[in-house]
């Protein structure tokens, strides 16, 4: 006879599925003339300030902000805040 807790199904299997990590930046707009004309060199002005937090998504859905870092020779994300932890109401 099985109990409760040994036909509870386990979630454990979920934690090695690839999830798609990105982190934004910043963004604009431009016209397609003006994306046309990017070089090697070009400099593209984004929305945001130097100083501000970027958003980190996970599977396109915004979960945190953090700090851009440099980790040896990597770019890297210092986390400020975390804006859904799971099973939060």
């Amino acid at each position: 006879m099985s109990t409760a807790a040994d036909s509870s199904p386990t979630l454990e299997f979920l934690l090695d599925v690839p999830i798609r990590l990105t982190v934004e930046l910043g963004s604009c707009q431009i016209s397609m003339r003006d994306l046309l004309q990017l070089n090697v060199g070009s400099v593209v002005q984004l929305d945001k300030p130097a100083n501000a937090s970027v958003d980190l998504y996970v599977n396109q859905k915004l979960v945190a902000r953090g700090e851009v870092v440099v980790v040896e020779e990597n770019f890297g994300i210092k986390l400020t805040e975390i804006l859904a932890k799971p099973g939060a109401t």
